[in-house]
């Protein structure tokens, strides 16, 4: 990642858009904190204005949701996002959004992969400067987010990490501006940092990141802890149980907001996950009167899962709690509407952890896991899922089990994953779309007949759970 890759780069969209009778449209370029990504957008922004672009260059760092909401608020036909999210220090990368606000899909993929291929040396490409522009989309961001709150007392102590990103500020902006006055933060993580200091990977997932979060919610007796990825696009959330503080995985978190958007939602809404997420959406959205649908991974194909959209996650902590305002996955938004969930609830005296058990109670137990192999031959990987192709198991954890080839699979399904599922169990088997791994995602559904039998029926599924880590270990 340069300049001349980004010169590269941006000529081949201006070329690709011109082809698609866009010339001269409106394309918005934003950025987080990261190493370059200032010199990124610039170079960027600049090569669309000299190809004769109308050009938005956000003023200075921002979370790719407002990059997003901006996209379809300013009417844009395209917009870039020079960002690496929550990827190490050394990284950047370049995001794209269509017109609407989604990500980019193919067959647009492969075509300006081809305008690209065409393009000369990036120092031939020419340049114009711009000055910076769009300094009130932050703001008219911010004015979408009264509407996903309905708490009547908004009595709660929050503590929040943006891991050393950008969302600090507007996080804190919306929720004090929401009324959710008590917030504490991470001071060390706060402002933002491409180093990264106090975390080896600033991905909210990754074993350790969110210590410093944790802590801070124990010191200060908080009701809920949120931590956002750098590019402030995901959200984690951390609550108080009987054995501490624990961060929730993101299947909790999207059961937990589907159950809450569902309650006001118009009959017949939709609601989505992907193929590596729980399977408790799909039995939670018919007895809520939704529509269910499930899509590859990636956003870019759950926001475009089907009309009335109200809500999509991946177990990766994405949420989009509001695809009329950003078609994406959206952390900031995610964590508002969270704290009116946790404020709704505390009125009640009942926390989160009940909601979950109430849906254990009324869905099964739903465990779930990822297990990882990384290899350092990209060889491997072909031989690995081909290997499993070839010789499935037959039986997992002493249950039977059908493997389905889902690179034979018609439709919109298809990809390459190997799915082993029978008797209450799931292992779906893929390699990584961006790292040299083969990922395993496990899940076990154990039925509760009381609440008293829930601490039963979670032992059963934790046993389980690890008799399908030890396989996927194997892979």
């Amino acid at each position: 990642m340069n300049v001349a890759v980004v010169v590269r780069t941006t000529a081949g969209i201006c070329a690709w858009l011109q082809k698609k009778c866009l010339g001269g449209s409106t394309v918005v370029v934003g950025r987080d904190a990261r190493h370059g990504s200032d010199a990124f957008a610039t170079a960027a922004a600049e090569t669309l204005a000299a190809a004769g672009f109308s050009v938005v260059l956000l003023p200075r760092p921002l979370p790719t949701p407002v990059l997003a909401f901006a996209v379809r608020a300013l009417d844009a036909d395209l917009g870039v996002q020079i960002t690496a999210s929550h990827n190490p220090a050394a990284d950047n990368g370049y995001k794209v959004y269509l017109r609407g606000g989604a990500q980019l899909v193919p067959p647009a993929d492969k075509e300006i992969e081809a305008e690209i291929a065409a393009v000369g040396r990036a120092v031939d490409v020419p340049r114009s400067l711009v000055a910076p522009g769009g300094g009130d989309v932050t703001a008219r961001y911010l004015d979408t987010l009264p509407a996903l709150v309905h708490a009547s007392r908004r009595n709660i102590r929050i503590a929040l990490t943006p891991l050393h990103g950008v969302g600090g500020e507007v996080a804190l902006t919306a929720l004090r501006g929401l009324g959710f006055l008590d917030v504490h933060v991470v001071t060390s993580q706060f402002d933002p940092d491409p180093e990264f200091p106090t975390v080896t990977f600033p991905n909210p997932e990754e074993p350790g990141a969110a210590d410093a979060l944790l802590a801070l919610a124990a010191e200060v007796d908080a009701d809920l802890a949120i931590a956002l990825d750098p590019d402030a696009d995901r959200c984690a959330i951390g609550v108080p149980g009987p054995g501490g503080w624990r961060m929730l995985s993101g299947d909790e978190t999207g059961a937990l907001l589907a159950d809450h958007i569902l309650k006001s939602a118009p009959p017949n809404s939709l609601v989505a996950n992907t193929i590596v997420s729980s399977q408790l959406l799909a039995a939670l959205a018919p007895a809520r009167g939704a529509r269910y649908a499930r899509t590859l991974t990636g956003f870019k194909w759950l926001v475009r899962a089907g009309a009335g959209l109200v809500y999509a996650y991946e177990e990766a902590i994405g949420h989009c709690v509001d695809p009329t305002s950003v078609n994406d996955k959206d952390g900031i938004s995610a964590a508002v509407m969270l704290a009116d969930l946790v404020a709704q609830l505390k009125s009640d005296s009942r926390t989160l952890l009940d909601v979950l058990d109430d849906l254990a109670m009324e869905f099964g137990v739903h465990a779930g896991a990822q297990v990882s192999k990384r290899v350092d031959d990209l060889g491997r990987i072909d031989s690995m899922m081909a290997r499993l192709r070839s010789d499935p198991p037959a039986e997992l954890a002493s249950r039977a089990v059908t493997m389905t080839d889902m690179l034979t699979a018609r439709g919109p399904l298809r990809t390459d994953a190997v799915e082993l599922a029978g008797n209450g169990i799931r292992v779906i088997v893929r390699p990584s779309g961006t790292e040299p791994k083969v990922k395993a995602y496990l899940e076990v559904v154990e039925p509760a007949s009381s609440r008293e039998d829930l601490v039963r029926a979670r032992a059963t599924a934790g046993a389980t759970l690890d008799e399908l880590r030890k396989f996927a270990r194997t892979l």
